[in-house]
């Protein structure tokens, strides 16, 4: 299916994302977001045939698409700065699990399903073996509670919110998202300025900054939403558990390690769900 196919290529970036930022550690947050966010608001202008005027939306999607874009990221930083990383980055991998059970409560007709459920249960399980796999294990679980959670879950429920939002806000062209991304980018500049110590960066840098918003901090937004206009958000939803399976593949290779028994179970659960998800019949 093409919306499958659009979601696996906004998964495939998305996992590009810890690389790139293992790479540009140095800068602060919320700088790399809104530099990100604002270069990959450019690629509206080509979709939009170079025509600004077509990012034009009524100012209920704009708050929607802005403030999913901004509020997600805001919350996640927030959550990882005051939680263990590792454990804020799990809280934060819900939002899949939040887009199978939430379906009925944005999009009215909907049904989920046991096995919808069950699915979403077992792709979860199965990015929290790559997750803490890769982290070292149970020993990374100790500390308690955390505000950090919080907000982490907060994240997940505002990017969850937003995906299943877009299907139910009249119907937008995708090349609007470069405005929900410019407008996210510039408040992510101004927690940069209120939040962060200035930063200088060097030419390479810039270039990483480059690729981060052409990837998985730009394109990755553009053909997300083009797959949530095609498709059912909880087969979507499914899919997206591959998003920390391939960020720690990945993240393994550049780091010349091989794949271990973690990495090899997290696969089969998340695509046995994936798989069951889609096995599962009727739209409503």
């Amino acid at each position: 299916m093409t919306s499958d196919l659009l979601a696996l290529a906004a998964i495939v970036l998305w996992s590009s994302l810890a690389t790139l930022g293992v790479a540009l550690a140095r800068v602060p947050p919320f700088l790399l977001t809104g530099a990100g966010l604002l270069t990959g608001s450019l690629i509206a202008l080509p979709l939009s045939g170079f025509d600004p005027r077509r990012w034009r939306v009524p100012g209920p999607t704009l708050a929607v698409g802005a403030g999913g874009l901004f509020g997600y990221h805001f919350l996640l930083f927030m959550g990882l700065r005051l939680a263990p990383p590792v454990q804020a980055n799990l809280v934060n991998y819900l939002w899949p699990l939040g887009m199978v059970v939430m379906a009925p409560l944005f999009l009215p007709g909907m049904r989920v399903r046991a096995g919808h459920v069950a699915a979403a249960l077992l792709g979860f399980a199965g990015a929290a073996t790559a997750i803490l796999g890769r982290a070292g294990g149970g020993s990374m679980l100790a500390g308690g509670f955390r505000w950090g959670y919080l907000f982490a879950l907060g994240a997940a429920l505002t990017w969850a919110s937003y995906s299943l939002m877009t299907r139910r806000l009249p119907r937008f062209p995708t090349a609007a998202v470069g405005g929900f991304a410019a407008i996210a980018g510039l408040l992510a500049l101004l927690c940069h300025a209120v939040l962060e110590p200035r930063a200088s960066l060097s030419t390479t840098q810039w270039g990483l900054l480059a690729l981060l918003g052409l990837g998985p901090l730009g394109g990755a937004f553009f053909l997300w939403d083009a797959a949530l206009k095609r498709g059912d958000p909880r087969r979507i939803g499914l899919l997206a558990f591959l998003t920390p399976l391939l960020s720690t593949a990945l993240l393994m290779a550049v780091h010349h390690q091989r794949p271990d028994a973690s990495i090899i179970a997290a696969t089969l659960m998340i695509v046995g769900a994936a798989f069951w998800g889609s096995r599962i019949r009727g739209e409503r």
